[in-house]
């Protein structure tokens, strides 16, 4: 089955009651739209990149710390299994099976990643006994 193209993401800024292209390519995307002309948008708010990037960090740390999965990216898919991030597949013999699901940018608005970096953490200290950098500062 054929992916459908990914449609383009526009970055738009609110401003008092008017939303405004963020960029010259945001600003392109409304050649041909009619002053007046009714549009549909879906607001999303962007996801918190520093955030996504200390997840990474916390998984790179683990795994160096304790070798508790062959690399980061194995870590990941078992912390999705264990926090519930998964797609459920019907096989042929009529069982259902878990597999991990996506946290991307996409598919997962920034409350439900951060109510699963919240998860991952809680399930990484009662697991391998991590404590969050700020918390290992705190206590120093």
């Amino acid at each position: 089955m054929a992916r459908k193209p990914e449609k383009s993401v526009y970055a738009f800024r609110r401003r008092g009651n008017a939303l405004v292209p963020d960029m010259d390519m945001d600003l392109r995307a409304l050649d041909g739209v009619a002053n007046g002309q009714l549009v549909r948008v879906e607001v999303k708010e962007f996801r918190n990149v520093a955030r996504h990037r200390a997840y990474w960090a916390m998984l790179h740390e683990m795994v160096a710390a304790t070798e508790c999965a062959l690399t980061p990216e194995r870590l990941h898919e078992v912390i999705k299994l264990e926090t519930g991030v998964v797609d459920l597949i019907r096989l042929p013999n009529g069982m259902t099976v878990a597999i991990p699901g996506s946290i991307s940018f996409d598919k997962m608005a920034e409350p439900e990643f951060v109510a699963f970096l919240e998860a991952a953490q809680k399930w990484l200290a009662q697991t391998y006994g991590w404590v969050p950098e700020r918390e290992r500062r705190a206590a120093a």
